[in-house]
């Protein structure tokens, strides 16, 4: 299927490993000209060299905090320097701490709400006006399966996830009318480094080995293995293409089943 993005300019945010550079990878296959950012200075400088030589063009690179906003307006207004306003816009990010109620405090709950909520709103903010003066836009945020499923010790990412939904979803109606637009895309249990560490933290919690927490998420999962960074991207770039422009206002949940809800 030929996506039609050959030439469309997408900005990727959180894009040094992982979904996020998956993503980008997969809309670089597509011949999307990319600009991309993280806060890993090094891993951005890497991921930038690995999709260079995968490219029509090499990507612009700018470091980027989605938690600061001063870095949310810098690397807009340098990406829209460097190589053109957005036409496709991908909001990846790391998740907050993991933790109980108990366990966490004001700061920690600011600065997650920065950097899930307010962050990707600052970012879609700005590019918007390009895209209603085009007519046309894709915008897509990508979340957890937590916002369907609630993941025990994750109470940040469950509350603030679950607000990010709710903001997309709103902002999908408003937007339709001028050719844009607006989704969530939820990973199940993917094979990141964000998942060894989530691992490694619910192993603490519970006193147990991480292969056993690992057991315990393959038990649940129907696929009976983790998702591939991959797989998720496949879902992403088909999203951003132009034949799922009657698409809008969901939450695509790719997790090989684990979630049993209807909805």
């Amino acid at each position: 299927m030929d996506l039609e993005l050959a030439g469309r300019i997408a900005w990727v945010s959180g894009a040094s490993r992982g979904i996020g550079f998956a993503i980008a990878e997969a809309l670089a296959a597509e011949g999307a000209r990319l600009a991309i950012g993280a806060r890993d200075v090094a891993g951005l400088a890497r991921a930038a060299a690995a999709l260079a030589s995968r490219a029509s063009a090499p990507p612009f690179a700018q470091p980027l905090d989605l938690a600061e906003a001063e870095s949310v307006a810098a690397w807009a207004a340098a990406c829209r320097a460097g190589l053109g306003p957005a036409e496709v816009l991908v909001v990846c990010s790391g998740g907050p701490p993991a933790g109980r109620h108990a366990e966490l405090g004001d700061a920690d709950w600011r600065r997650a709400a920065e950097l899930l909520l307010h962050g990707p709103r600052a970012l879609i903010e700005t590019a918007l006006p390009a895209m209603q003066a085009a007519g046309w836009g894709r915008i897509l945020v990508v979340s957890s399966l937590a916002v369907r499923q609630p993941v025990d010790g994750l109470i940040l990412s469950n509350s603030l996830r679950a607000a990010v939904q709710g903001y997309l979803r709103t902002l999908a109606n408003e937007l339709a009318p001028a050719g844009i637009t607006v989704n969530g895309l939820a990973p199940g249990y993917t094979r990141t480094e964000r998942l060894t560490e989530l691992a490694a933290r619910q192993a603490t919690m519970r006193g147990v080995s991480e292969r056993e927490i690992e057991a315990g998420w393959l038990a649940a999962i129907p696929a009976g293995r983790l998702g591939e960074p991959r797989e998720i991207a496949a879902a992403a770039a088909f999203l951003a293409g132009e034949p799922a422009g009657y698409i809008t206002g969901q939450l695509l949940t790719v997790d090989g089943g684990a979630v049993r809800s209807l909805l």
